[in-house]
């Protein structure tokens, strides 16, 4: 019991939270201006595994975790052309498209890394850190929180700087009607393909963003099915938090918790199957679903196509 209360494991804990929440944020993110503007994207577990593979891949060559970031968010949104195209413009099938994108995100990676990588196992070594001058030295938390790198607060300062776009600007307005009643933003003058578009290249940025965190800084290497379902999860995640970001931001940490809880309670000598702990993130998700689900709250045209003028 005293190795779990000490400094140097609670330093540990605090920052396996971290790294098994960012990703999950992201992707949750993502959604959520995606669902917001009406656009349903099961499609994120794949484009999750094509930016976490785009970013392996980058960072294995350049040896640049800033150019794996950037990559990886590329790859989500050449990931999602298939629901900006098909789903936007065209208005087919949301759910069928989504379906579809996660099977062959998870094809193509799965096949690319056993070919590339599989005689030749790559891990991208240590990670790179930031640490901010005084508050780095604060007991357990400067060194989970204050010696990140650089990457983390890019992350959170862009999470919360579209938390506010989302609820305090015109962009934020746009997107929530055209999710809300598409009609009323066509008849206020605004463009609801336009508006959907967007919402959906954001959705595979932050998307693509959120898998390269989890290869790059989470993994610090990629594998087939890396994911484990973590999209699945950001998309139950962003319908229970009823459009707002900053309860994604919230409940993506709980599920850091629910994932680093299962090793410490290893290391305190508590006997738990390993199933049970690797079930655990899933179960506190599931609970959570139970629990919150009438309170859970869509737009109304989400996952419908919208045609100009029809009624």
């Amino acid at each position: 019991m005293s190795d779990l209360l000490s400094t140097a494991f609670v330093t540990v804990f605090v920052a396996t939270v971290i790294a098994q929440a960012l990703p999950l944020m992201l992707a949750s993110v993502g959604e959520t201006i995606g669902e917001q503007a009406g656009v349903l994207n099961l499609g994120l577990e794949g484009v999750m595994l094509i930016g976490a593979y785009v970013a392996f891949v980058t960072t294995l060559t350049t040896g640049n975790f800033w150019f794996g970031m950037l990559a990886g968010a590329v790859g989500g949104v050449v990931a999602n052309l298939a629901m900006l195209v098909l789903n936007v413009w065209l208005g087919l099938n949301q759910i069928v498209i989504g379906l579809a994108v996660t099977l062959i995100g998870e094809g193509i990676t799965s096949v690319l890394y056993l070919q590339n990588y599989t005689k030749s196992p790559a891990s991208l070594g240590s990670q790179p850190s930031m640490p901010i001058p005084g508050l780095s030295e604060i007991p357990v938390v400067g060194q989970a929180v204050f010696s990140q790198s650089g990457i983390f607060w890019v992350v959170i300062l862009i999470t919360l700087g579209l938390a506010f776009a989302m609820a305090r600007t015109n962009w934020g307005l746009s997107t929530r009607s055209a999710g809300q009643k598409p009609s009323s933003l066509d008849a206020a003058g605004g463009s609801v393909m336009r508006t959907r578009s967007i919402a959906v290249v954001l959705n595979g940025a932050l998307a693509g963003m959120g898998g390269a965190y989890l290869a790059l800084l989470t993994t610090s290497t990629f594998s087939p099915m890396l994911t484990n379902g973590l999209g699945f999860i950001a998309i139950v995640i962003t319908m229970l938090s009823r459009g707002r970001i900053l309860i994604v931001m919230i409940t993506s940490l709980v599920y850091g918790l629910a994932v680093a809880i299962g090793p410490a309670l290893q290391v305190s000598g508590v006997s738990v199957p390993a199933d049970i702990i690797k079930m655990l993130p899933f179960l506190i998700v599931i609970v959570m679903l139970i629990v919150f689900a009438r309170s859970s709250v869509v737009p109304p045209a989400l996952g419908a196509a919208y045609s100009r003028g029809a009624r």
